[in-house]
């Protein structure tokens, strides 16, 4: 199957309303878990997860942190406007953004754009009982330059964004603390709601760590410190690496095939030991919602890339949408023509713990401790998995982009079922919803 001609509106399901979880439940770890197990289907609750899983495996899980992305500043007119702040420009590095003093650059979406035309918005706040007066003005386009290919690889999932300058006059006040003084924790649009002092908490994994995602990877919200007990003690081994999760997330697919959708890029970072974890586990894993599929499922190409090249760039690591198809038809057609493959190309048969050895001496030969880059990676239904064999996630909207990925991994004739399952069983669907364990 070729995956650009999948027709979008064949990837459907009706999903009223009041079937869209607007809360999470009390307790987390008492939602509903739908068990899909080589093609039988049956449920618990979350709280039975550890025993779903083989003892001795490894469990990847996305330490990333949602921040408060969403500033409102009041023009002079009355005018509201919404900067909502998808990705650093200027510095680029998270760590370094979010410690930086008087002045910082975002990618931004502009809420209210007619209305602001031109000159500064300004905003008086208090940071730890200190008054601070907040900048907001716009960057010119010409301000950063094309040769950066990062930043372009970055700014491909940024369409209609503008670069923002955001200055303070309180050089002891990070930009951390400016977001938590006065910026709105994003929550998804289709709660049709307003974000709520408990959504501070809710919308955060237990794990969370890493700030820079404008979305939670919400699989991850239904585990509490008891399931995670419990999963240490089956000697289940677990590891972190992080994807940023952009608005890019909601994008919905508007051509009718999705040749015509452009995924929105995710910076991510894995540790050295995420590799060497996997390793351990032959390469195999459990993975913790989408995000970490989309970053474990990059690495099998990130290291076909290395091994191609073995002096490549940091630069020159981001997976493009379409490239593991690309890769397999090359690869394909190098078999079916029985050539011998080019100096530096690999058989079609490259296992993922040749893939991941690359990535770890690459990373030895640059003498760095995690592996940092973007993807715009899409799986969609003749995607060939190589590191995922479980995925824990939550159901997805129709004709979305996540839902192609659950049908590529669990098959086309299967992906239905789940979902006619959840729905005559009352389950909750979306981010505050019920999961699934898929095993296929």
């Amino acid at each position: 199957m070729n995956p650009r001609n999948i027709k979008i509106a064949d990837y459907t399901y009706p999903l009223p309303d009041e079937r869209i979880a607007k809360y999470p439940l009390a307790e987390r770890d008492e939602s509903k878990l739908l068990i899909y197990d080589h093609g039988h289907i049956s449920h618990k609750h979350f709280r039975d997860l550890p025993s779903l899983l083989p003892e001795g495996s490894l469990l990847v899980m996305n330490n990333t942190r949602v921040i408060q992305a969403r500033l409102h500043f009041r023009k002079t007119t009355g005018a509201l406007i919404e900067v909502f702040c998808l990705e650093p420009a200027r510095p680029r590095d998270y760590a370094q953004m979010f410690q930086q003093t008087g002045t910082c650059e975002w990618q931004c979406l502009i809420g209210n754009a007619k209305k602001w035309k031109e000159g500064a918005l300004t905003r008086d706040i208090s940071v730890d009982g200190k008054p601070v007066r907040l900048v907001c003005e716009r960057v010119t386009a010409d301000a950063h330059t094309s040769s950066d290919r990062q930043h372009q690889s970055i700014s491909e999932g940024s369409a209609g964004s503008l670069v923002i300058r955001f200055s303070w006059d309180n050089d002891s006040v990070t930009w951390a603390q400016v977001l938590d003084a006065c910026g709105e924790l994003p929550i998804p649009p289709y709660l049709n709601r307003a974000t709520e002092e408990s959504d501070l908490r809710t919308y955060q994994t237990v794990y969370s760590k890493i700030k820079g995602s404008v979305a939670a990877p919400t699989a991850g919200l239904h585990f509490t410190e008891r399931v995670l007990a419990e999963v240490d003690r089956r000697g289940i081994e677990r590891c972190e690496l992080t994807l940023h999760v952009g608005a890019g997330t909601f994008k919905p697919v508007k051509s009718e095939l999705i040749e015509g959708h452009e995924m929105h890029s995710e910076w991510i970072s894995v540790p050295r030991s995420a590799i060497e974890a996997l390793l351990r586990h032959g390469g195999e894993c459990t993975a913790v919602g989408t995000t970490s599929v989309r970053t474990l499922e990059s690495l099998y190409y990130i290291g076909l890339r290395i091994l191609q090249n073995p002096d490549v760039s940091p630069n020159d690591l981001h997976i493009r949408q379409w490239e593991p198809y690309e890769s397999e038809e090359q690869q394909s057609t190098v078999n079916s023509q029985r050539l011998s493959p080019p100096r530096g190309e690999m058989e079609r048969g490259l296992n993922p713990s040749q893939s991941l050895q690359a990535i770890l001496d690459w990373m030895n030969r640059q003498n760095i401790s995690a592996l940092t880059t973007t993807t715009q990676i899409i799986i969609a239904p003749g995607y060939n998995y190589h590191i995922v064999r479980r995925i824990i996630t939550n159901f997805h909207q129709p004709q979305s982009t996540l839902l192609l990925l659950v049908a590529a991994f669990v098959g086309e004739e299967h992906w239905r079922d789940i979902y006619d399952y959840a729905l005559d069983h009352d389950f909750r669907f979306l981010s505050y919803g019920d999961s699934s364990i898929l095993i296929p």
